[in-house]
């Protein structure tokens, strides 16, 4: 059985700020989640912190690209040399960022490695780039996209492995039925994607278990699980920077992610977004710590 370790990746670098003259409250996540003593619950190993750069967007402007581009570039070497060290050792890390910027950590380790899936379970596809959008700059909205070689190359080519991830290897789980007409893109590219009303309809559990199977085949070493807190309603998570209607209900997250997380091939998870400044008496916080110990089996 693989040791959990956890590991702290508290980097706000990919958000835009919430007023002007404030940073996005996100970086607080991993604190916020060990007070509820997640390392102990699931019997991690301590992993310790991967500090990011200063939140400073400088004289940035729309259509200068992605900001905080460098600090995002370095960030994301240091982090994937963190992941990557835990992985080769056996590990399973649980990553607690943070903005889903820090999936870029995640890929570039595993793409050292070998080559790896992505199950990403999201609200939001995360897969804007110069090729279908002018609003490109926030690399938490662009993740998905940027490890699939698509935008700048200060991002898209560390180390020269660009792409870190295949299309074809990319999995969306939780996206709402309202955005369902932005994924055309993503079908075109082979990239399944799995609304709420889908998981609904065809099984939570079943579409976990069917996943973890299908990453399964020889030409893949494995893959990584990303979940950002927004995939779950407002009602029950509300502090998250964009509280889309109509998500997923804490028992309905739970039964995906377990068959995913308990499978041999499935290499880590991020967990990102929850803000706990949006939280301010914690019960949301405490939420998402109960769902990430009762996915990976622990009580």
């Amino acid at each position: 059985m693989r040791n959990f370790v956890v590991l702290d990746a508290p980097s706000n670098l990919g958000l835009r700020p919430p007023a002007p003259g404030t940073v996005p409250g996100c970086h607080k996540l991993a604190g916020a989640l060990r007070e509820q003593r997640i390392v102990q619950r699931l019997g991690a190993l301590e992993g310790g912190v991967v500090v990011p750069p200063r939140y400073d967007r400088g004289d940035w402007k729309e259509g200068d690209g992605v900001f905080n581009a460098s600090a995002l570039a370095s960030y994301t070497r240091r982090l994937a040399d963190r992941v990557e060290r835990h992985v080769r050792d056996g590990d399973f890390p649980v990553v607690l960022g943070g903005d889903c910027s820090i999936q870029l950590g995640a890929s570039l380790a595993l793409r050292r490695i070998g080559r790896y899936g992505l199950a990403a379970v999201d609200a939001s596809h995360d897969f804007r780039h110069p090729g279908n959008s002018t609003a490109v700059g926030a690399a938490g909205g662009e993740e998905v996209a940027l490890a699939t070689g698509r935008g700048q190359d200060d991002l898209t080519d560390l180390e020269g492995l660009k792409p870190y991830l295949r299309d074809e290897d990319v999995r969306f789980f939780g996206i709402r039925d309202a955005f369902a007409d932005d994924t055309a893109e993503l079908v075109a590219l082979k990239m399944p994607v799995v609304t709420v009303g889908e998981l609904r309809e065809w099984g939570h559990e079943a579409l976990g278990a069917a996943t973890a199977r299908a990453y399964e085949i020889p030409e893949l070493d494995g893959f990584w699980v990303h979940l950002d807190a927004d995939v779950l309603d407002p009602t029950v998570m509300p502090a998250v920077d964009s509280p889309d209607p109509d998500g997923l209900f804490p028992d309905e997250l739970v039964a995906l992610l377990r068959p995913l997380l308990a499978s041999p091939r499935c290499a880590g998870l991020n967990v990102t977004i929850y803000d706990p400044d949006l939280d301010p008496d914690g019960t949301a916080g405490a939420l998402l710590a109960d769902l990430v110990v009762a996915a990976l089996g622990r009580s």
